[in-house]
């Protein structure tokens, strides 16, 4: 199928702006991959270190150079139930490498915070540099140089984008993700969202509340809803570095061992000891990052990404922007509804078509890349095959040819909405993004005064005193980066939701990040530049007319032009705490960079050759102006 004409134009535009960057970390990969298997160059002092606690028979095969070594970087803890799966998926991956001819052995662990346990909690405000750190725990992992190939045990929210920087720090060798599944289906997430909203207004108890909680979040398996966990699963398809249809298999189901087995099978065949050489820093390339972003954009997946695919975009010397994602967004339909952007879970998602339908979708309709390397032969198109278990092997099938629900999915020539899920805004507030497949027509734009907190308790405190006007924009500022280390404010939905469902007119705008679950409210979020780094929110006052226009593309302060620019930038009203192991996390604070940076407090990708960072690339362009003329890389100001 030929590509769309401006799918090509987009991926041409991040080619070549990357072409400097992208070439030196490949050739940082070839200098690695020159060097040979490199468990070979340890002294024997290191190697015996490496195989001490082995049994007799990984022991004499790591003692020679011509057997794969399979490294596991697992985020297993037993608090996740997304992850609590992973507890016995060593010995699984071990034992099939053993059948193989192989070794396999777990390289080290990474942190895995779990977002909906610290929800409105302090914790929350180390979530977002816990990506950081559980890249650097990957590279750590690594670093033995004892492995020839990886698979990486990760699902949620950092976790994924964590263990993908991480893996791209070692880009020459081949790796594959292993998911665990989602959880069975419990109760709807509708009726879940309902009860959440009658806690809001006072009209349901405790007990009901967490009633309904727990009758939703039930069992081992990643929850159900379409969040920034189960979006990462799409956008690794999306990338060829998951098995096809391997996401949303049920946890301790025979396919569920079965696929965990094959990509075992996989990742030991395609090491450079044989004649399938898939390192995983050639496979994600430009291409590779815009099939992700697609991906995304047609299933109304999670804001989250917007940043966290700019840092592992920047991880493989691919230099992403939101005028990217927004030029994207524009051409690419809306093929999925599933919650928060429709009533289905991703089992319902997945038994109506699922990832392979909506793939196949995109591919026909030009709008995807199938001439990407992947961890499997064919190419895309072997992604638009389902999975099986028949007599009691695996095996592929093709996916289904119609959607089994159009409710749920539909094809391209009957999309939901025209383009997909997310938008760009531009400003006198700066740049922020908006999740347009989550709202309604006809909440998408409003024109409300401002009613500016530092935190969101501060909201939740003005409107059980009666102080919040029938309509309103709530800012919540000071919640970026650099502020209090971004966290999501998924809290104020249920409290949003309610008012909105009584007829006020609200939205919500602040630096700050909202969960992939976040809903119905229109609400600009990542605004940058951010409050704490002299960013234009930190001039709003209350009162202030605030315009949100989702669908023209603009965030505005409806103030005269001279007043606005002569107004002093008001202080934070509450600084970083420095409790339950903030202050461990201040230099993150202090350096990181820009939310449409990718947020990074790492260094990623290759330097220039001046030494300073290639990543810290500025996309804020003047307000405006067009993705089409997108400027050359250049040094950041904000640097």
């Amino acid at each position: 199928m030929t590509l769309h004409p401006r799918f090509h134009d987009i991926t041409e535009r991040i080619r070549e702006r990357s072409r400097d960057s992208r070439r030196a970390y490949l050739d940082g990969i070839e200098a690695m991959h020159a060097a040979g298997p490199l468990r070979g160059h340890l002294s024997c002092a290191n190697l015996a270190h490496g195989f001490a606690a082995c049994g007799p028979t990984d022991k004499s095969r790591l003692r020679g150079e011509a057997t794969p070594n399979l490294g596991i970087v697992t985020a297993y803890n037993d608090m996740l139930s997304a992850h609590h799966p992973y507890e016995h998926y060593p010995e699984l991956i071990r034992k099939t490498a053993r059948e193989l001819g192989a070794t396999a052995q777990v390289a080290g662990g990474v942190p895995a915070m779990c977002d909906g346990v610290t929800q409105g909690r302090a914790g929350m405000e180390l979530s977002l540099f816990s990506r950081d750190v559980i890249a650097q725990a990957t590279a750590i992992s690594l670093s033995h140089d004892m492995f020839d190939s990886a698979v990486y045990l990760g699902i949620c929210d950092k976790i994924v984008p964590g263990l993908l920087i991480g893996a791209l720090a070692f880009g020459h060798l081949p790796s594959i993700f292993v998911p665990g599944g989602p959880m069975p289906s419990g109760i709807p997430n509708k009726q879940k969202a309902e009860v959440r909203e009658r806690y809001a207004a006072g009209e349901a108890t405790r007990e009901e509340l967490l009633e309904a909680e727990a009758g939703s979040y039930h069992s081992p398996g990643t929850c159900t809803f379409y969040g920034t966990a189960n979006s990462n699963q799409v956008l690794l398809e999306a990338m060829g570095v998951q098995l096809p249809g391997s996401s949303f298999v049920n946890p301790g189901t025979p396919l569920r061992d079965a696929l965990t087995r094959a990509a075992v099978e996989r990742a030991l065949r395609i090491t450079a000891l044989g004649a399938d050489y898939r390192p995983i820093g050639q496979m994600i390339d430009e291409r590779a990052i815009v099939n992700a972003l697609v991906a995304l954009m047609a299933t109304g997946g999670s804001t989250n990404h917007t940043i966290h695919w700019i840092a592992v975009a920047r991880a493989a010397g691919v230099v992403l922007t939101w005028d990217d994602m927004d030029a994207l967004s524009q051409i690419v339909p809306l093929l999925a509804r599933v919650y928060p952007n429709g009533e289905a879970d991703v089992n319902h998602f997945a038994a109506a078509g699922g990832i392979a339908y909506v793939f196949r979708e995109l591919l026909d309709a030009g709008l995807m890349h199938d001439d990407i390397p992947t961890v499997v032969p064919g190419g895309m198109r072997a992604y638009c095959d389902e999975p099986r278990v028949i007599d009691g092997a695996l095996d592929y099938a093709p996916g289904v040819a119609a959607s089994a629900d159009e409710s749920v999915v539909r094809p391209v020539s009957a999309p939901f909405e025209a383009q997909g899920g997310l938008r760009l805004l531009r400003g006198n507030l700066g740049r922020a993004l908006i999740k347009l497949s989550a709202v309604k027509p006809e909440f998408r734009h409003i024109e409300a005064p401002a009613v500016v907190v530092d935190t969101p308790q501060a909201l939740n405190r003005l409107h059980k005193a009666g102080a919040l006007p029938h309509d309103f924009v709530a800012v919540v500022r000071y919640q970026g980066p650099r502020a209090n280390g971004m966290p999501e404010l998924h809290s104020l939905a249920p409290l949003l939701g309610m008012l909105q469902n009584r007829g006020h007119r609200v939205a919500l705008v602040t630096d700050g990040r909202l969960s992939g679950a976040s809903g119905k409210i229109p609400a600009a979020i990542h605004v940058t530049p951010e409050a704490a780094h002299g960013g234009p929110l930190a001039r709003l006052r209350d009162g202030d007319l605030v315009r949100l226009d989702g669908e023209g593309g603009t965030l505005e302060a409806l103030v005269d032009a001279a007043e606005w620019d002569a107004r002093p930038l008001q202080a934070n009203t509450t600084p970083p705490a420095w409790d339950i192991g903030r202050n461990l996390f201040a230099v993150n604070r202090e350096v990181v960079g820009r939310a449409d940076q990718g947020a990074l407090s790492i260094s990623c990708g290759p330097p220039q050759h001046d030494g300073a960072n290639w990543w810290e690339y500025d996309a804020e362009y003047e307000l405006g102006e067009s993705a089409d003329a997108a400027a050359a890389p250049h040094a950041s100001k904000d640097a």
